[in-house]
């Protein structure tokens, strides 16, 4: 049987340069359209089991983080649902993949990913709770839905708390993170879920890029947009989905924001902050204190020692959601940041970071926010 490479599905992303011998596949991964951005590969192999491959993806070393492969080490699947880790190595030019498959077919990926039927079925479920409904509010340019999950009831004096995920798509880990926030929020036996609907009302969009993400884009929209970027002036035509959301938050206000991310250098999850903004307060700055020593607290995999530097006071990209938010509202807004890696502080072999683990922290984000809901406003 020949050896074939595929990746025409839901966030398929390799091109094959020669998969003629199993012992030097080279492939190449794809820029995200109208864009310079790739790092985001996703594809299946059939026909070597039992077969030494070597699968060269020879244009890492012109990736857009360049940094995030070393120390790497991709996943692959045969059952689709159990993401393991595999033999990489990289030479500061080829990424390769060192796995003998174990069936006739097997899936290689930079991080598990959350398909868009995925993404369709957690919505769905959702809603099978009295505590959740559905507001679509509006289309992607490839003309998707965007999805945003109310959660909880809108009255005089409670909190309003955003969560986001995903704008960029590659990132995958931001919504397995939000699979366990959001089972917890509905989860009618969970006191920490029920304390926080008494307090606050949730607005939650679990996929702010689903063409990128459909699309197999590490970083950008389908028109090439950088979401994360957008948040200053965003358009229907460039950044619908950041145009929309935004003019959302607008009407509802926003005491608290969570946009959740994946990082693909640091092997650790972190939060950064909206330091930089202009308008920056003490209360801003105490609130995000007890935020992070809460997370910390109720999950471990979570740390305070690494991440990104601070910006100095003023100096705050306004165009990235955190600071915009924060700038805007005046409430505590942050950036979460996974790793495509592993945690380097609890490392697991066999999985490395993991979807399950995404979940757990997820969860876990309930516990920090009710740590400071009461002090929101």
């Amino acid at each position: 049987m020949a050896i074939k490479i595929s990746s025409n599905f839901d966030s398929g992303n390799i091109t094959c340069v020669d998969c003629t011998d199993p012992g030097d596949i080279r492939l190449e991964i794809n820029k995200d359209a109208h864009s310079d951005f790739f790092q985001w590969f996703h594809f299946r192999l059939t026909g070597a089991k039992g077969r030494d491959c070597l699968l060269k993806i020879v244009n890492a070393g012109d990736a857009s983080y360049k940094g995030g492969w070393r120390d790497y080490r991709a996943v692959a699947t045969y059952d689709r649902a159990s993401w393991f880790r595999v033999d990489t190595d990289f030479d500061d030019k080829t990424l390769t993949i060192r796995h003998r498959p174990e069936h006739d077919s097997v899936y290689y990926s930079y991080f598990a990913p959350y398909s868009m039927e995925r993404h369709a079925d957690l919505v769905a479920r959702s809603l099978s709770s009295p505590r959740a409904a559905l507001t679509v509010l509006g289309e992607t340019l490839d003309g998707q839905d965007l999805d945003m999950l109310q959660i909880g009831t809108l009255r005089e004096g409670k909190r309003v708390c955003w969560t986001i995920a995903r704008q960029h798509p590659g990132e995958s880990m931001a919504e397995w993170w939000m699979e366990g926030f959001i089972g917890r929020l509905l989860d009618e036996a969970d006191p920490v879920a029920r304390a926080l609907l008494d307090k606050a009302v949730f607005y939650v969009v679990p996929n702010m890029n689903p063409d990128g993400s459909r699309r197999g884009h590490l970083r950008t929209n389908a028109a090439g947009s950088n979401l994360n970027r957008e948040w200053a002036e965003p358009t229907p035509e460039k950044s619908p989905e950041v145009h929309l959301v935004r003019a959302a938050m607008h009407e509802t206000g926003v005491d608290f924001c969570l946009d959740v991310h994946g990082d693909e250098a640091l092997p650790y999850n972190f939060i950064a902050g909206a330091e930089g903004i202009p308008s920056l307060t003490e209360k801003q700055t105490v609130l995000q204190a007890a935020y992070l020593t809460a997370l910390r607290h109720a999950n471990p995999d979570f740390q305070t020692e690494h991440g990104y530097p601070k910006s100095k006071p003023g100096t705050a990209n306004l165009a990235m959601c955190t600071n915009y938010v924060a700038e805007t509202f005046g409430c505590l807004a942050m950036t979460l940041e996974q790793p495509f890696k592993d945690n380097a502080d609890a490392p697991n072999p066999f999985y490395g970071w993991s979807p399950e683990r995404c979940i757990k922290l997820g969860a876990a984000g309930l516990d920090a926010l009710y740590a400071v809901v009461d002090d929101l406003r």
